[in-house]
């Protein structure tokens, strides 16, 4: 796991440095903007980004909107102290695969980057069904494009699918189908491979966007 960590306080940075090198992930470089995020990402090709939002010259929402538009494979988490709805959808439609608050515990936040490195992740949970209910009344705000046609995946994949959308993890979706977790991975990858879809996240509100599931089926 290799990360690059932006925010504009130092004391910030050196402490998630500190907490994401405790448990073995390698932080590559710090950026104290979103310019300078940009360019270390760049320059070092991370498997993710620790992005804050409001940062000087740049912030984290245009960075990362820049970050996906290079086409470098990184992932892009961002972490704020603002549990406002704006800033979460700013940051989905930007292109971002996770949302945290800052109030975070070391423990979620080492989990959170490692799900978010491999597509398992989505948002915190106290801020995912508003998420989800908003992109259901709002689909102008999707950048997804929601013409995918559907026909692709087989029954099982729309199961799958329609379940994931629920905000159910790859554990939880193994239970409640009897699958293994294998399985049900290599299920999430066809749909997100057939569907041209980068992560969960993307694929989470174009079930909602496409009406395969509604704020009703929470």
């Amino acid at each position: 796991m290799r990360v690059v960590v932006a925010d504009d306080q130092a004391l910030v940075r050196s402490g998630f440095g500190m907490i994401l090198a405790a448990d073995g992930i390698e932080v590559v470089a710090e950026a104290a903007d979103g310019v300078e995020a940009v360019a270390e990402v760049r320059r070092t090709r991370p498997d993710l980004v620790l992005m804050d939002i409001r940062m000087p010259r740049m912030d984290g929402l245009e960075a990362t909107r820049q970050i996906m538009a290079s086409g470098v494979a990184t992932r892009v988490l961002i972490l704020t102290t603002y549990d406002v709805d704006q800033y979460v959808y700013a940051a989905i439609t930007a292109g971002a695969s996770g949302f945290l608050l800052k109030d975070v515990t070391p423990e979620h936040l080492v989990a959170a980057v490692r799900l978010v490195r491999t597509g398992d992740a989505l948002l915190a949970p106290t801020i995912t069904r508003r998420l989800i209910e908003r992109f259901a009344r709002r689909e102008d705000e999707v950048t997804v494009a929601v013409h995918r046609d559907l026909s692709e995946l087989t029954p099982r994949e729309l199961e799958v699918l329609r379940l994931l959308a629920t905000g159910l993890s790859n554990a939880e979706l193994a239970e409640r189908l009897v699958l293994s977790p294998t399985t049900v991975k290599t299920h999430v990858a066809r749909i997100l491979s057939k569907l041209g879809l980068r992560d969960r996240v993307q694929a989470v509100v174009l079930a909602y966007a496409t009406g395969l599931v509604s704020p009703s089926d929470l």
